[in-house]
């Protein structure tokens, strides 16, 4: 083989590294760079509660974080207590909230052996009384674990941030006090690992901040104060070419820090509820933020190198920053996904749509799949796959036409985003986490 030849399958190698590394582990909230992606791990396109089920296994409480996997491990956390907690509710609610159940309950993390199910471990970081309220859909354990492959870090969001080894052994704390939030709603911003070090942002009724933390010994590295009101949104590490920045969306603005927690842009003009998580599609930021029973539900793309204020002016779809804008194809809950070129939007309404992320124009407009959608959707080997409350699984061709291949059902609620790796497609349901996969 040839010297060029040579260097030409060294570049191929290392292009093809994140690929592989994201089929073994999905460490965080929609997994390796937060992308929603794991190609080459062969999902099964159909299954049921015993059709390509590798096992099931019982998760007491209830909790709204989607399963983290590293390796053999899975990664779970629970509300655990009374059986007279209710239940969480799926579908559509006007504003209310859940009062805060009397007793003594536990916020537990849970490890599972991911080949066979068994329960490998449990950790108790707090034991008592919630504070606070939660939505009727919510949970008090909704934010989703992050690990680097040698920690675990379990945030409960007015609980406190937890650290333990992989075989669960506590290795530091942090607390920050207990914060009310909008309509007694409750938390949701999960942690991200990035380097040294573990990003939360915090937004709340009362003290908002956003902190950096030395992952190995919990010391706080840096933290400011944010002049935003409670959110929902999971912070998103964007590493460009130029540099890499810490992208929060709030109601308030979207905000960018450099890592040492100095504000480079700001854009205002968001949806009066903000959940879902910045994404990158090519060399393009993707926001999104659009509570559907509201306006504005702003769907845009940011170019990197931005720099302070880049908000629109009244009439504008585009500026030296923003490539381009809509006002009103913004989603509630998902997080959108970019696979193969193009930007897949998934409404909590049951509909799906697509977009040419670098353009915004429509690829095909909203499709009806069905019930009412929380988790985000994700993408394997040619397909999509979007999980509604209900349980139910649609599996699209990827692709221009909107083209549905498979619905399956497990028959129970569902608001976690799944994780997915070469071991399996991780699902979690109101009371049970199913591995779902080909026959061996």
């Amino acid at each position: 083989m040839s010297r060029a030849s040579l260097i030409r399958f060294a570049i191929v190698l290392l292009m093809d590294a994140p690929a592989v590394a994201a089929a073994d582990n999905w460490p965080q909230f929609r997994g390796a760079d937060s992308a929603g992606v794991a190609d080459g791990v062969n999902l099964p396109e159909r299954w049921s509660t015993t059709e390509n089920v590798a096992w099931k296994a019982m998760v007491p409480g209830h909790g709204w974080s989607s399963p983290v996997v590293w390796g053999k491990r899975v990664f779970v956390t629970s509300f655990v207590g009374s059986d007279a907690v209710v239940a969480p509710k799926s579908g559509f609610y006007a504003p209310r909230d859940v009062s805060a159940p009397a007793g003594e309950f536990r916020w537990v993390t849970y490890c599972f052996d991911a080949d066979s199910g068994k329960r490998l471990w449990e950790q108790t970081a707090h034991s008592g009384r919630p504070e606070h309220t939660i939505h009727v859909k919510a949970s008090y354990a909704a934010e989703t674990p992050a690990t680097d492959g040698e920690r675990l870090y379990v945030y409960f969001g007015n609980v406190g941030l937890f650290c333990y080894d992989l075989d669960g052994q506590l290795l530091w704390s942090r607390k920050w006090g207990s914060f009310p939030t909008r309509l007694g709603w409750g938390t949701g911003a999960s942690p991200i690992v990035h380097g040294e070090r573990v990003y939360l942002v915090n937004d709340n009724e009362q003290e908002s901040f956003i902190t950096a933390l030395d992952k190995r010994t919990g010391q706080e590295i840096w933290r400011f104060g944010r002049d935003e009101k409670t959110s929902w949104a999971t912070p998103f590490v964007w590493r460009n070419q130029l540099r890499t920045e810490i992208v929060t969306c709030a109601t308030g603005k979207v905000r960018s820090y450099d890592l040492d927690g100095k504000l480079l842009w700001e854009l205002g003009g968001m949806s009066s509820i903000c959940v879902p998580t910045p994404i990158t599609a090519g060399d393009l930021l993707i926001i999104d933020s659009g509570y559907e029973f509201g306006k504005p539900r702003p769907l845009l793309a940011v170019r990197q190198g931005a720099s302070g204020d880049i908000s629109l002016k009244e009439g504008e779809a585009k500026n030296e920053f923003i490539v381009w804008f809509h006002d009103m194809a913004g989603c509630y809950h998902p997080t959108p996904l970019y696979y193969n070129g193009l930007l897949y939007v998934l409404y909590s309404t049951g509909l799906a749509a697509c977009f040419d992320p670098q353009t915004g124009d429509e690829v095909f407009g909203k499709r009806r799949l069905g019930g009412s959608i929380t988790a985000s959707p994700w993408a394997a080997d040619g397909k999509i796959y979007c999980l509604n409350e209900e349980g139910d699984t649609f599996v699209l061709q990827s692709g221009r036409e909107f083209k549905l291949l498979e619905t399956n059902s497990l028959g129970e609620m569902s608001m976690a985003t799944p994780a997915v790796t070469d071991r399996g497609l991780f699902i979690r349901t109101l009371s049970q986490l199913y591995c779902v996969r080909n026959p061996r």
